[in-house]
């Protein structure tokens, strides 16, 4: 058993979220709701993750998230006040971010949506010279990814709160990053919904300008209709290029854990597509 694992053995599973495997954070007896008396309008985590980071001064557009309200373990919300003013950051809009400062020099890949933050930690504790960026808005998730990356003793991964569009647009500077991962985002199912879905040609041109060249967009869906988009608009953008042949699909790469949410859909015969495509030089 690895170091990681060894780390991790003992947390109890919960339910899965869609997107990845859940990994609780121990609290001792059954979980509770953390810090329940609170002034009335007082923020839950003074020092941790705010509800609404950009605020009022960016545009309303549509939003490729909702943000859940689910309940905040005690450990979880331990792991925010300790670790958030270390580790955690949230997306503003009004600075430009060092990442050069903040992971010590090391390569930093973007990973947009990390659920509960399970799979991020592997990577992260598997890849000990590239830094990960996590951005989500489930706060659970986030004091969950907290508390595994203190556990294991990692140090190359920030925890970000709030949009990635935002964060991209207006806190990273042009060609400032490896790689982005973006691992079973919302499909959106229902068509009148489809705009929501986050790989789009938009999407694509924003995330091509802070890419450096011959970086690699990750993309995972087990949605098939949505796997389907993936390729053809990534195919179609003229910044892009497939790393493979065929029907345009890679394998799971070894770096990608399978997490148990995916180890259940496999079981049920879902298909699982993997889209890695490289940004062009020049």
């Amino acid at each position: 058993m690895s170091e990681f694992e060894n780390a991790i053995a003992a947390v109890p599973h919960g339910d899965a979220p869609r997107d990845v495997a859940t990994l609780a954070v121990p609290d001792g007896d059954a979980p509770r709701r953390a810090a329940t008396a609170r002034p009335g309008g007082a923020p839950r985590f003074p020092d941790g993750p705010a509800a609404d980071p950009a605020g009022a001064h960016h545009e309303r557009r549509i939003r490729s998230f909702q943000p859940r309200r689910s309940r905040v373990t005690a450990g979880q919300a331990a792991a925010l006040r300790r670790l958030w003013p270390v580790w955690g950051l949230d997306i503003d809009g009004l600075r430009t971010l060092d990442l050069d400062a903040m992971f010590g020099g090391l390569p930093v890949v973007l990973e947009i949506g990390f659920g509960m933050g399970e799979a991020t930690a592997q990577m992260a504790a598997a890849d000990p010279g590239t830094g990960i960026l996590a951005v989500d808005v489930h706060t659970p998730g986030q004091g969950n990814l907290l508390a595994l990356a203190e556990r294991a003793g990692l140090d190359n991964v920030r925890v970000a709160n709030g949009d990635a569009i935002i964060l991209l647009r207006e806190m990273l500077p042009p060609a400032a990053l490896d790689g982005v991962r973006v691992y079973f985002p919302d499909p959106w199912p229902k068509k009148r919904h489809h705009k929501r879905r986050l790989i789009q040609p938009e999407f694509l041109t924003l995330a091509a300008s802070r890419l450096k060249p011959g970086a690699l967009l990750h993309c995972a869906t087990d949605w098939e209709p949505y796997a389907e988009q993936m390729l053809e608009v990534l195919t179609g953008h003229p910044d892009f290029e497939n790393t493979q042949t065929g029907d345009g699909y890679a394998p799971r790469p070894a770096f990608r854990p399978l997490t148990r949410f995916e180890g259940q859909g496999l079981d049920k015969g879902h298909v699982v597509h993997d889209l890695l495509f490289r940004r062009r030089s020049g």
